[in-house]
């Protein structure tokens, strides 16, 4: 997927997302949230993001996928597709 951008363009991504400390705007969410990440995420691990960002949010629901990868949304794509669904009809169902 990352193939069409730049060198330069995911070395600025991945420092920028590496460095930056969204923890004080994570606390600011007030609508319900929800946090999908693969537990064998090795660009992202899980524990330094979805784990720490969910217990920040305020009415936050985690789905972790087992054995999933950074490429999730590529590779589970219908998994995730219906879980994200379910989850916007739980809020106006």
């Amino acid at each position: 997927m990352g193939m069409p951008g730049s060198v330069k363009s995911a070395y600025d991504c991945i420092k920028a997302f590496s460095e930056t400390d969204f923890t004080e705007d994570l606390k600011t969410f007030d609508v319900p949230t929800l946090f999908l990440h693969g537990d064998a995420d090795q660009i992202v691990p899980i524990g330094a993001a979805a784990m720490l960002a969910s217990r920040l949010v305020r009415n936050a629901t985690l789905k972790v996928y087992p054995g999933a990868s950074h490429g999730m949304c590529a590779v589970i794509a219908e998994q995730v597709n219906a879980d994200l669904l379910a989850f916007l009809q739980g809020l106006h169902g």
